[in-house]
């Protein structure tokens, strides 16, 4: 019974992730006009699905960290009404933060929900040194350094983009070689009097054409920048699956009868349904309400947050992707000055009552659980 309960648990709080967080690599997608909703979300989608499949093999450290080992006694976390509390009260606080289109931490919400469990199991024994470890380093510092990180890469790719012409092709042009002069020798050879070489340069499609210069390959800085663009916000969604998938599926490790791979296949799967059908709140959020978006800005905001989530996960530090993305986009905000404060502020407070309202959630459940199932 109590093992049926956490695996639905799991599937609620997968979902739930997949709701609040999967859409969160695309949204400056969206938000610049590079794609529309439906192509985003695809996009989204495909790349996540990924990113969870590869988290069985390159993110084993996070499995073991949010087992709950180190926070909770190890008594404590081999009990399945303890696991039933984490799921449960993260999944409710994020899946409530989703319905309200705020963008929060699944990370934040797991380390809330496994403190309350714990303070209320062990009656106020807890171990604060790893919470303050998962918390205040990597998730409170994360959104700074990505702030910081975007700002500084927004400003070099603006200069770059603005001292070329992105309207116009570019061409990679062979400059033709003089007429060659031949002439006769006494013997009746044919000799090369002169000869010189083809030469390589990089210019519009005019001026080649003026030049008359041989193109050999054109192409346009618009669609190079889009591309790039694409590409880096599909590393963000595999990055942040990469990232989370371990986390939820780290609390159905110890519950008997699951094995592993098919643990990242339901926690995949339900995540995927959570972000194809209740995205839409946060997407809204993300894309047009902390800033508006270039397409300079959304390309350097998701570098920057997949670098870092991605350096994250290869060293088992539990990053919010939420933390790194929304610091990346106002970072990119403050430094165009379109910034939405009043946003900002409010989605600080939700950060804020993350931590304790999934720690009630959890410790609420948990008091259920003992009182009538055991």
């Amino acid at each position: 019974m109590l093992t049926c309960i956490l695996f639905i648990g799991v599937c609620f709080l997968a979902y739930a992730n997949g709701a609040n967080d999967n859409f969160k690599g695309v949204a400056s997608l969206f938000g610049s006009g590079t794609a529309n909703f439906r192509q985003a979300l695809t996009w989204a989608t495909l790349t996540t699905f990924a990113g969870s499949m590869t988290a069985l093999f390159l993110a084993q450290t996070l499995l073991v960290k949010f087992s709950g080992k180190g926070l909770a006694p190890d008594e404590l976390i081999h009990t399945p009404p303890f696991m039933i509390a984490v799921a449960g009260g993260a999944g409710m606080t994020v899946i409530l933060a989703t319905r309200y289109g705020f963008p929060i931490s699944t990370t934040h919400a797991l380390l809330g929900a496994m403190a309350g469990s714990t303070l209320l199991a062990t009656s106020g024994d807890i171990s604060l040194a790893p919470l303050l470890n998962n918390f205040v380093l990597p998730l409170l510092l994360s959104p700074v350094v990505a702030l910081l990180s975007a700002g500084l890469l927004y400003r070099v790719l603006n200069l770059w983009f603005s001292r070329r012409r992105i309207e116009n092709d570019l061409c990679l042009c062979v400059e033709n070689p003089e007429t060659l002069a031949l002439a006769a020798d006494a013997n009746m050879t044919m000799t090369i009097e002169t000869a010189t070489l083809p030469s390589l340069s990089l210019d519009r499609q005019e001026a080649c054409a003026e030049r008359q210069a041989s193109r050999i390959l054109g192409f346009n800085l618009q669609r190079l920048r889009d591309g790039l663009h694409f590409c880096s916000a599909g590393a963000v969604c595999f990055a942040r699956s990469l990232n989370d998938t371990p986390k939820i599926a780290a609390l159905l490790l110890l519950a008997p009868g699951f094995d592993l791979q098919w643990i990242i296949i339901v926690v995949a799967t339900a995540m995927l349904l959570g972000g194809v059908f209740n995205a839409r709140r946060v997407a809204e959020t993300m894309s047009h309400k902390i800033t508006s978006i270039t397409h300079e800005q959304g390309l350097s905001a998701n570098l920057v947050t997949a670098l870092l989530v991605i350096f994250a996960s290869k060293l088992g530090m539990p990053v919010s992707t939420t933390h790194v993305s929304v610091g990346a986009l106002f970072g990119i905000g403050v430094v165009g000055g379109k910034a939405n404060t009043g946003v900002i502020a409010s989605i600080a407070l939700s950060w804020l009552l993350t931590l304790p309202c999934a720690a009630v959630c959890s410790a609420a459940i948990s008091h259920y659980l003992n009182a009538n199932l055991q």
